[in-house]
């Protein structure tokens, strides 16, 4: 029997469907109306002031007078709004500050302001109503729903709300789904992470859970948990749960694992969350990549990653981006942020709509010996060498050995088993064959005798949490890097 509400939300996701598609069939057009109407409404204030917007008229214009940045670069403007200033990057002063953790700065402080924060929840909902419009099922919404996310309490700084982003977004449940949502305010506001999981546990136990949404690394561990406690399998404990909504990290690399411990297959959700802004969600469950939202106050350019240390690379908008190229995505948002670098890289896998896959950090790569390596790569590699086996890959992390005891220099990936797999030197060979297969100048080097192949280093159960835990970064929106260029979370995990 499907109840009200299940019945009315099948016309509401229609009537979205409709609106999407029609700012997604124009996507050139909806693009040039944000950017012209983000240049107006920042004209009078101090970012726009200082770059001339009243003289801006075109995407040219634009480059010329505003260089791309990182949060380092635009951190004198943040610090004067964090400060209690007005009309600095965006007119008034912002709802909510955002805080993350910064790789060079500390933490981060990013404004969200009252024309930004309707696109984070209306993409949230918006993704749940196109999978309703497309497969027909909307039973879901009569059962209970998780997101394990951040504490929603909120500090104040200099009149703004101050808080991760998914506490933030807590706020904003709309009151048709709030009879529906777990955990409890109480137990959401717990900040050790392990006790928190421990605290959802015994609250969902009882419960007809039908969506669980979170960063799979941790949904990963409340799994765990379930499954310690009771013995069975999620699937099992919770009969009608079909739907898994995600993103933050690549799900490829878990779903072997998560199909294991749910004991069945259920369709996901993949989504594009970030503080700067919400940018994309899978709005088909059959095409790869997640629908770029164009129509959301947020205005993107693109610069090719190979291109992006030159001295001056290209920023080209929509209409001229490639499928399958890797590009830096650069934003400028009613947020007030301006031609911004939020430091992810992306492909586009469709132009028809405009659907994208984040393929990993622009930071975040092995480039010891020219090889540029990125986080698709490595995850294919591994989800290739691991596919039609009974290997299941906790988590993992890549690393180069630029001075080993003995021999040529290598990749060193140190992987957490879920279970011991009998010949590491022959799956270390597949995810190698896969990496040269993949990246030319991997194969060259290897060719060539300037590397060898790369090596696992097998991690002990819950190295990873322990590591995370050790940097107080366990839980929430944290997330463990694929790859990187040196070895400072490596040494760690050693």
């Amino acid at each position: 029997m499907f109840s009200l509400k299940a019945a009315l939300a099948k016309p509401f996701a229609k009537r979205v469907f409709k609106s999407i598609q029609k700012w997604s069939n124009n996507p050139v057009e909806t693009q040039e109306k944000v950017f012209r109407e983000l240049i107006t409404k920042a004209t009078a204030t101090q970012f726009g002031e200082d770059h001339d917007f009243v003289s801006i008229n075109s995407h040219t214009d634009f480059v010329k007078r505003v260089p791309v940045r990182d949060y380092e670069a635009l951190k004198p403007y943040v610090e004067r709004v964090v400060a209690g200033e007005k009309d600095i990057l965006w007119s008034g002063k912002p709802l909510y500050f955002a805080k993350t953790s910064g790789t060079t700065s500390g933490a981060k402080y990013i404004p969200i302001t009252k024309e930004s924060m309707p696109s984070h929840v209306e993409a949230a909902r918006n993704a749940i109503l196109m999978y309703i419009h497309e497969t027909g099922n909307a039973k879901f919404v009569d059962g209970k729903m998780i997101f394990l996310q951040g504490s929603p309490i909120l500090k104040e700084q200099n009149g703004v709300q101050l808080g991760r982003l998914s506490g933030i977004v807590a706020h904003y449940v709309p009151k048709y789904l709030q009879k529906n949502r777990l955990p409890s305010l109480e137990t959401n506001c717990i900040d050790d992470w392990e006790t928190k999981v421990d605290a959802i546990v015994e609250e969902t136990l009882p419960e007809d859970m039908t969506i669980i949404s979170g960063i799979p690394s941790w949904v990963q561990m409340y799994f765990e948990k379930l499954q310690e406690k009771t013995g069975k399998k999620v699937g099992d404990i919770f009969k009608n749960f079909n739907l898994f909504i995600f993103g933050g990290v690549n799900y490829e690399p878990y779903r072997a694992k998560f199909e294991n411990l749910i004991g069945r297959k259920v369709d996901s959700i993949e989504l594009y969350p970030a503080s700067e802004g919400f940018f994309a969600f899978q709005d088909k469950q059959n095409e790869k990549g997640m629908l770029l939202q164009l129509n959301s106050g947020i205005f993107y350019e693109f610069i090719k990653a190979d291109e992006f240390f030159d001295d001056n690379p290209k920023r080209i908008t929509i209409g001229a981006v490639e499928i399958g190229v890797n590009y830096v995505m650069i934003i400028s948002s009613n947020a007030g942020l301006w031609a911004y670098n939020i430091g992810d890289t992306v492909e586009f896998t469709s132009v028809t709509p405009y659907r994208v896959i984040v393929s990993g950090r622009i930071k975040h790569f092995i480039s010891a010996f020219g090889e540029h390596v990125i986080g698709k790569e490595v995850e294919q590699a591994m989800q290739e060498a691991t596919a039609n086996t009974d290997i299941r890959v906790s988590e993992f992390t890549v690393a180069p050995q630029i001075n080993p005891s003995e021999g040529l220099p290598y990749h060193e990936w140190f992987v957490e088993f879920e279970n011991n797999p009998e010949d590491l030197s022959a799956l270390a060979k597949k995810i190698d064959q896969s990496l040269q297969t993949q990246n030319s100048y991997y194969f060259d080097l290897i060719k060539g005798k300037v590397l060898q192949p790369l090596k696992i280093t097998k991690v002990e159960k819950d190295g990873f949490q322990n590591y995370m835990k050790s940097i107080g970064k366990l839980g929430g929106q944290n997330k463990i890097p694929r790859l990187s260029n040196d070895r400072k979370i490596v040494d760690l995990l050693r």
